[in-house]
């Protein structure tokens, strides 16, 4: 009723302003608006989800307590007073939970009042802010939303703005995407830079390990032949100079040969 006042208020004051200047003004079907936007639409759909949950448990404890009557109601002949008593608070008390839960799930301010303003409001801010952006740059003095409970006994439709409404969602969301997609493609290629740097560098260490293997290896042979190298002179040396004391012996003992003989003479 106070929504109906403020509207019939706020044409007053409108009819006021256009005698006194032009007024320019539009009007959003909101409700069409939201069912054309995905993130609402998937909002709506896990809200439901949540609300089923929700009412399978205050099924299933309206059920006990139901169970709970019926048996009391067939036992009733056969209990004490006190009993009776016992089992009519469990009933109570079971009904108190029931109430309590179904206000914490369903109350003003329960959870399906701050699921919703969790799912629901981001895509409604985006309809505001988009709704004040085209009001700002068209010049319209006023916007209705043609879905609330605010009676419009008529609307012409070329002043329905619930198209540019949703092409401009749609715009920001196109906007947010590429942004999205450019900082992953700046992301990817800083990896990939990454990674080449990494092979890269795993490649020089690699090469370097090679290298200094090859190296090794090549100092490794080069030491064994200067080895073989010199234990060839030396085995030349020792034959040099064994064939060098054979002939000196050889001399020697020709020489005291050729000695005898003269001293026999």
């Amino acid at each position: 009723m106070i929504r109906k006042l403020i509207f019939i208020l706020t044409l007053f004051v409108t009819t006021v302003l256009v005698a006194q200047k032009p007024q320019k003004i539009a009007y959003i079907d909101m409700q069409y608006i939201l069912d054309n936007v995905p993130e609402y639409v998937d909002a709506e759909s896990r809200l439901k989800a949540k609300v089923i949950t929700w009412q399978q448990k205050l099924d299933a404890i309206k059920s006990d307590v139901e169970a709970l009557k019926t048996d009391l109601s067939n036992e009733k002949a056969l209990l004490t007073d006190d009993l009776i008593g016992e089992k009519e608070e469990d009933i109570e008390i079971r009904e108190l939970d029931l109430k309590n839960l179904q206000a914490a799930y369903f109350g003003p301010n329960g959870d399906m009042f701050f699921l919703r303003q969790q799912l629901v409001k981001p895509v409604q801010d985006q309809i505001f802010n988009a709704v004040q952006e085209i009001a700002l740059a068209k010049k319209y003095d006023i916007v209705f939303d043609k879905s609330s409970d605010l009676v419009m006994l008529y609307s012409n439709g070329q002043y329905d703005i619930s198209e540019l409404v949703l092409n401009k969602i749609v715009k920001g969301r196109k906007i947010k995407e590429i942004a999205e997609k450019k900082v992953e493609r700046t992301e990817a290629q800083e990896a990939a830079v990454d990674k080449a740097k990494t092979k890269a560098e795993e490649r020089k260490t690699k090469n370097d390990a090679l290298r200094e293997k090859i190296r090794l290896q090549n100092e490794a042979k080069a030491q064994k032949r200067q080895e073989s190298i010199k234990a060839k002179e030396e085995a030349r040396k020792k034959r040099l100079e064994f064939i060098a004391k054979q002939k000196e012996d050889r001399a020697a003992a020709i020489k005291q040969k050729q000695d005898t003989t003269k001293t026999g003479q």
